[in-house]
């Protein structure tokens, strides 16, 4: 059978497909090099006098709303995130379709999670066609195996935005899991049962979709304030028993790490920031929820206090950390995408400087300007870095489909990025010659600190002036690595694929930087 697509080398060397889904594609140009052309997209006009006059939207179950929307076979279904392992939506949505004999949809989630596993009988079965978009655990091997009969795509957080705002993807149906709304449409994620904080990953879907489902367990009267999502928006409310398990929407057993390489790691990523001259008064940066960035947060916390300094805004996702800081004055601002625990959903309710954001705002890079690139430092994870900084967070050295984007690639334009990593993981080295698979490019990957030392991008000279004369132990990155392989026995061996593109990855600006091949 002949392919749909054929093969090219884009500008770091990988061979990306010509076409993904039936559409052509823009190899990755590099950093700053692709610009965008044409007008942005839109949903059709809608008239007020097809809407209900006294504003009430409200209609009996899901599959009533998905039959008003017009739900048919090859559609787009688009869903979000925030309400992570607990969410309970994406999956009735997709029963339903296969309750009405839907067929072919293009699942379109903001990410997806294991508790998200039993689509894949709705993939067996033919409900949904293929996905695009983040996918963790089961899906993901689900896709590296060849099983989806499309390909899959993996975007950022801001690429999401950007592929709909600039019609690379069309939204036919969005369905927004809304821990509280009411009857006209208008939702937040402040309030009820099932609070995850805010709905920012669902705002793209909610204002060019063609028909938006909002799906709520917590229906309060007119008006629903603050509104997250506006009911303007909205076509349909449907309220259910419960959107999701509050046990597993937010991250309440996030934990700093207590491995003492994890937490070597985080205080010496603490200490450059310092050593650099990053942490000053006024200065911003951004961590995440994992047990070595939360680790990393803590070191930073006293070391500001010690040197009296106060950060102008913090970048989320929030965690408890990051609300102490701004509870003690230690900051002005969380500007969050996300909340990880229950603590950063109270601040987001009951603290104006507690502000959230969207990826519009904070990540979308066909745009005028974007906050991302305002951040000092930005502190983040990876699965695997070669010697030219390159990193991969998507798959491991096996070449499995395991991860999603999130913000991840949006973050790396920060004026410094750090990635504080073991320097191997179950006795598989993490520093490589050539990353798996490219999801970040080396040019804007700034620094790696490993518990056997710090290793800074040879073209950050500032940066290696700024630390030189410290006790931080700064060594080349090919050092830390051959180190790693005599401890370990040598490099990883590299994973064997077949020929079929399973997955494409896109970079911010919408075009491909790398693709996920079928495993054997």
């Amino acid at each position: 059978m002949k392919r749909e697509y054929e093969l090219v080398e884009n500008a770091v060397g990988r061979l990306v497909p010509t076409v993904v889904n039936g559409k052509e594609q823009v190899p990755y140009m590099g950093v700053a090099k692709h610009r965008p052309e044409g007008r942005k997209a839109a949903p059709p006009i809608a008239s007020a006098a097809d809407y209900p006059a006294d504003g009430d939207k409200v209609v009996k179950d899901l599959r009533t709303a998905l039959e008003a929307a017009g739900l048919k076979d090859g559609m787009t279904v688009s869903t979000h995130h925030h309400l992570r392992n607990g969410d309970f939506v994406a999956n009735m949505v997709f029963d339903v379709a296969a309750e009405m004999g839907v067929k072919d949809l293009m699942w379109f989630p903001s990410a997806s999670f294991p508790c998200h596993a039993r689509n894949i009988e709705h993939m067996d079965s033919g409900v949904i066609h293929h996905i695009e978009g983040s996918m963790n655990g089961p899906l993901g091997r689900y896709c590296s195996e060849g099983r989806m009969r499309g390909m899959g795509v993996l975007r950022s957080h801001g690429g999401r935005y950007q592929a709909v705002q600039d019609g690379e993807v069309h939204i036919d149906i969005a369905v927004i899991a809304a821990p509280t709304a009411d009857p006209f449409g208008n939702a937040n994620a402040l309030e009820g049962p099932s609070a995850c904080g805010l709905l920012g990953f669902a705002l793209a879907d909610s204002q060019y979709a063609d028909k938006v489902i909002v799906v709520t367990d917590n229906l309060v009267p007119f008006p629903c304030v603050p509104w997250q999502i506006q009911g303007n928006y909205v076509d349909y409310v449907v309220a259910v028993e419960s959107i999701g398990d509050p046990e597993k929407i937010v991250s309440g057993t996030t934990q700093i790490t207590r491995s003492p390489d994890r937490q070597l790691i985080a205080e010496l990523t603490a200490r450059f920031v310092r050593e650099a001259g990053i942490m000053r008064d006024g200065f911003s940066f951004q961590a995440g929820a994992g047990g070595t960035a939360l680790a990393f947060a803590i070191y930073l916390k006293e070391m500001m206090k010690e040197a009296g300094v106060k950060a102008r805004f913090v970048r989320g996702g929030s965690t408890q950390y990051l609300v102490e800081m701004l509870e003690e004055g230690l900051t002005d601002y969380i500007l969050d995408g996300q909340t990880f625990d229950l603590e950063g959903v109270r601040s987001m309710r009951e603290n104006p400087g507690h502000v959230w954001t969207s990826p519009f705002t904070s990540y979308n890079y066909n745009g005028k300007g974007f906050f991302g690139t305002m951040v000092d430092v930005v502190v983040l994870g990876a699965t695997e870095v070669d010697v030219d900084f390159n990193a991969n967070v998507v798959t491991h050295s096996d070449g499995v489909l395991l991860h999603g984007i999130g913000g991840w690639q949006n973050c790396l334009f920060s004026k410094c990025t750090i990635l504080p990593i073991p320097s191997f993981r179950d006795r598989i080295p993490v520093l490589v010659d050539e990353v798996t698979t490219l999801v970040g490019p080396g040019e804007l990957i700034d620094v790696i600190v490993t518990e056997r030392g710090i290793a800074i991008n040879p073209a950050r000279r500032d940066l290696l002036d700024a630390v030189r004369g410290s006790d931080l132990p700064v060594r080349p990155i090919q050092d830390i690595k051959a180190d790693v392989e005599k401890i370990v026995g040598g490099p990883p061996a590299r994973p064997e694929f077949g020929d079929k593109v399973v997955a494409a990855i896109k970079w911010v600006d919408g075009t491909v930087i790398d693709c996920v091949r079928q495993l054997p």
